[in-house]
């Protein structure tokens, strides 16, 4: 395949490019790196022109811009969308990294930097197996970019852009590589998504922050009535206690969890790479159902009262905690929210006020296997890898997939690269140069197998 030869003899200058990009800090939940994201969507917008599109843009929307680009070559011809982010999750705690997470380092053969697999590295694959494409004249479809710049706060610019440009981003087919595989022995299509609900709480007591000797004992303290009521949302067996939470929860036929189970998953290594000697979880269920078919509810940070150098005998006046809820198939995450909201303020004592604020969510998604695309895109990993990839729930949330299967009424393929051990939000994320080299080789066998099976369709 010419594409392949193309991109073995750019694989090094792929690589400088993508660590280009790291380079630039694009958090977009930091209003502080703002310009930083613009520079980073510049920078996208200027390698698709290079990689060989027709035009390329910077689409405002409320928020950070969405790249759009597109080289038509046939209108006749199937259409395949790329959906990314260049936007990166916060890089705290930086002490906790072995290197600047800004300035990518390259070990034992990965690439380690906020970003590396999420998202830029995976949607990087997306524009060099293009530019290997058109630049040998082998390009068989029309191809359209779409890479946006707040999925990491919610996307929240993102839907009433989509609306607004059906026309603009119709296709054949969308491809997202924001997932992962099950190993670099074992590829995986991701076939299902949790969707997601985020809060966060505020509890508040007296009306200042007191002495802990003066008042400790006779005045209530938030953090210690958040913890308790943190604490409550769960029951002895992982099951959430909202009222209500699980009525709309799709439940799996035994067929369905035998075939989940025969995915390859060996509970010592997971324990052993997590350093962890046991797991927990909803009991009746796998560790694999647990994060893929079942919902959960997390705690992802919590604060209040004097967290500084040395002591200060203080009962805080507040106590917030930010939360998030991964929900499955049939549950809506308004709803969700709101069911959360009216449970936590119930189960509030009288001694403090509580206030729950909304920020993002979306919905869960599951994409058929049945599709010219889904068969596409195993026929490219067989060519690729050798081996015929397995299809897979994933614990994490893209609550765009959700919005283009309403929207746009195409099927995304989600066609990740990544590992569970890269570390994406958290400190020392990585990406493998095997993974961004081998994605970037089967995304280019799946745009020949996807024109194939739409001409034979």
């Amino acid at each position: 395949m010419k594409a392949i030869a193309y991109f073995n003899d750019n694989k090094s200058r792929f690589l400088d490019e993508l660590l280009e990009l790291l380079r630039i800090p694009s958090v977009s939940a930091d209003s502080s790196k703002k310009e930083e994201v613009i520079r980073a969507a510049e920078y996208v917008k200027e390698k698709l022109l290079e990689a060989g599109a027709d035009k390329a843009e910077l689409c405002q929307t409320d928020g950070h811009p969405i790249v759009y680009g597109e080289k038509i070559i046939d209108p006749e011809l199937p259409t395949i969308l790329v959906y990314g982010h260049y936007d990166v999750q916060p890089a705290d705690p930086y002490d906790l990294w072995d290197s600047p997470p800004f300035e990518p380092v390259i070990k034992d053969e990965r690439i380690y930097a906020r970003g590396a697999c999420d998202d830029k590295g995976q949607f990087y694959m997306h524009l060099k197996a293009f530019e290997s494409l058109v630049k040998t004249s082998t390009l068989p479809c029309n191809a359209k970019f779409m890479i946006e710049g707040e999925e990491e706060v919610g996307s929240s610019g993102l839907e009433q852009f989509v609306i607004e440009n059906k026309e603009k981003l119709s296709s054949d087919v969308i491809l997202i590589s924001d997932t992962s595989i099950i190993s670099n022995d074992t590829p995986s299509i991701t076939v299902g998504l949790r969707g997601l609900s985020y809060v966060e709480v505020e509890v508040t007591g007296p009306n200042r922050d007191l002495h802990s000797g003066v008042y400790g004992g006779a005045v209530a303290n938030p953090i210690n009535v958040l913890c308790d009521m943190i604490a409550g949302l769960q029951d002895a067996d992982g099951r959430i206690t909202i009222p209500g939470f699980y009525d709309n929860v799709a439940e799996l036929s035994e067929a369905e969890r035998t075939e989940m189970a025969k995915a390859p998953f060996d509970l010592d290594d997971y324990k052993r790479n997590l350093n962890i000697k046991a797991i927990k979880g909803e009991k009746g269920f796998s560790t694999i159902e647990r994060t893929g078919i079942r919902p959960s509810l997390d705690v992802n940070g919590i604060w209040g009262g004097y967290t500084g150098e040395g002591a200060k005998t203080v009962l805080p006046s507040k106590a917030s905690a930010k939360i998030s809820m991964r929900l499955v198939p049939n549950q809506d995450s308004d709803e969700i929210t709101e069911l959360f909201r009216k449970h936590f303020e119930s189960i509030a004592p009288d001694y403090v006020s509580v206030k729950v604020t909304p920020h993002h969510g979306g919905e869960a998604a599951v994409v058929s296997t049945n599709s010219d695309a889904y068969q596409a895109t195993v026929k490219a990993f067989e060519a690729a890898w050798g081996k015929t990839p397995i299809p897979t729930r994933e614990g994490g949330s893209i609550p765009i997939v959700a919005l283009f299967q309403k929207e746009l009424r195409v099927d995304p393929i989600l066609m990740g690269f990544g590992l569970d051990s890269d570390a994406i939000h958290s400190p020392n994320e990585s990406y493998g140069l095997f993974n961004f080299y081998k994605g970037i080789e089967t995304i280019s066998y799946f745009y020949q197998f996807f024109s194939e099976e739409k001409q034979q369709a």
